[in-house]
């Protein structure tokens, strides 16, 4: 799978997009057939406390899974929508296996 990571109007750190790539390369855990993976970082509204949104987005076969979250840091906002995503790729991957009838 391949992971893209973009930060807009700021340089994320090594740290970060670490972070990141480890975290959303669990998901083929849950589902081998994930094409790509798209991780957008920006801030919105800077004189907010949780202002750091991080939007994921992962392509697989067919479809195209998506969450967005906002947070107090990155690493949180990349968590909990990666949480999110998790659940919906283990939604769609019982979708898939039901015979239809």
């Amino acid at each position: 799978m391949t992971i893209r990571i973009q930060a807009i109007k700021f340089e994320a750190s090594q740290k970060l997009e670490e972070h990141i790539t480890k975290k959303v390369s669990k998901l083929d855990r849950f589902f081998d057939e994930i094409l790509s993976a798209e991780v957008i970082l920006k801030v919105v509204k800077p004189e907010a406390v949780a202002n750091k949104e991080a939007l994921v987005k992962i392509n697989i076969p067919g479809n195209e899974i998506f969450a967005s979250k906002v947070c107090d840091t990155f690493e949180e906002a990349v968590d909990t929508a990666v949480d999110a995503i998790e659940k919906q790729v283990i939604r769609h991957k019982e979708k898939i296996k039901q015979p239809a009838n």
